[in-house]
Parts: C-alpha cells; sequence; structure tokens
C-alpha cells in the first residue's frame, strides 16, 4: 500500500513514516503547500494529513485532503489533529463519505490501533476517534439520541467509530446477539433504515449526526 503522510511537526512525521513502513507500506512523507500535488502526482491507496499545517497553520491539511478528494473521488483520508475539531469533522464526514478516519494525535502512540484505523480507512471504512464521536453525539440537543438508554449510546459510538458487531460485543463484554439487539433499538429510536452492511450503518449514522 502506498501512503502519504503530511504532518508539519518533524519528529511525529519520522515516527509516522518509522511506523507506516515498517508495516511493510510505502511511504511519500512532506508537509505544507506540496501536499496537494503530491496527492495528486502519487494517488496513494491513503493519505495521513495534520489539519493544520504551513502556512498559516489552520486548516491547510482539511483543504488538500477535501480538494484531492474531489480529483480523486474516494481518495481515502485519515486526518490528525492534536484537538477535537468538531466544525473539521463535520466537514470531512459531510455527506457520508467512505475511506475517511479522523484521529486525535496521542492515539498515533498505539501502534497496532493506528494500524488497524489506516487500513480501515484504506479499504473504504471509517475510523474515529471516539472523542470525536462524543463531540458530534453531545452536539444533538432535544434529538432522538437522548432517548438512547446508556448502553444504546455506547453501541451507537462504537458504531460510529467503525467497529463490527464481533469488536463491540468484545469492548462491551457482551454477546454479539446482545449488540444486534442493541442495534436494532438505535436505529429504530433515529429513525435510520437497518442494514446488514457494517460501513452502510456507520455512515448513516454519521449523516444524522451531522445534521445541524
Amino acid at each position: 500500500m502506498r501512503v502519504v503522510i503530511a504532518e508539519d511537526n518533524a519528529l511525529l512525521r519520522e515516527g509516522l513514516v518509522l511506523l507506516v513502513t515498517s508495516a511493510g507500506h510505502e511511504v511519500v512523507a512532506g508537509s505544507g503547500p506540496e501536499v496537494l500535488p503530491a496527492l495528486l502526482a502519487h494517488r496513494p491507496d491513503a493519505a495521513v494529513l495534520d489539519v493544520r499545517m504551513p502556512p498559516g497553520f489552520r486548516d491547510e491539511g482539511l483543504r488538500a485532503a477535501l480538494a484531492a478528494r474531489e480529483e480523486i473521488p474516494g481518495l481515502p483520508v485519515l486526518v490528525l489533529s492534536r484537538y477535537v475539531e468538531e466544525s473539521y469533522a463535520a466537514e470531512l464526514l459531510g455527506g457520508g463519505a467512505s475511506g475517511v478516519g479522523y484521529l486525535l494525535k496521542d492515539r498515533v502512540g498505539r501502534v497496532d490501533e493506528f494500524l488497524d484505523a489506516l487500513e480501515r480507512v484504506a479499504s473504504g471504512g471509517t475510523a474515529l476517534d471516539p472523542e470525536v464521536v462524543s463531540e458530534l453525539l453531545t452536539r444533538r440537543h432535544d434529538s432522538p439520541v437522548d432517548s438512547l438508554t446508556p448502553r444504546e449510546r455506547e453501541v451507537l459510538e462504537l458504531m460510529a467509530e467503525g467497529l463490527d458487531n464481533t469488536t463491540i460485543a468484545k469492548t462491551l463484554v457482551v454477546t454479539e446477539r446482545a449488540v444486534s439487539k442493541h442495534i436494532g433499538n438505535v436505529f429504530l429510536k433515529l429513525g435510520l433504515p437497518p442494514s446488514d452492511s457494517g460501513h452502510r450503518r456507520v455512515l448513516a449514522v454519521l449523516a444524522y449526526l451531522n445534521k445541524p
């Protein structure tokens, strides 16, 4: 798998390069204005981008990701940020796009989780940091989300992270049958059509959570 990594912090960038190459992937690294040209030139299997990069250190990485996805529809993008920046997460996930992820930088240190997220995004799935999911849920005031039980809310958060039923069951230490029941209740209460496709159900939930 070929991966473009764009991170302004040299130490973190080198760490990411080492991590991804050690996993057997080819890496092209850089930062700043050359990110978009690199994405268009290399057409990678996935891109790992910092939200804030030179010259303005605001949203250059996100803008490069969105621009690249316009030129290369479906380009898998995993965005890294130091903080939960809700507006950026909502814009990246807007329209139910597939092959997207948003992780906080401290999660990069959890090697297995980071590599799993990268591979999931590259295969067209989603990978959202639990804190991002929590922020999106918190934003939904006076909505059917409030009618969810604590357990259903936990299941919803794990679904939005991109986890399948088996992993959710292991995480919550319950049976897969119980997870399926909770998911059915979540879809019923949110007015979403049920789906047997794990990815489609994640996108449905994200589309709902991103409604203004």
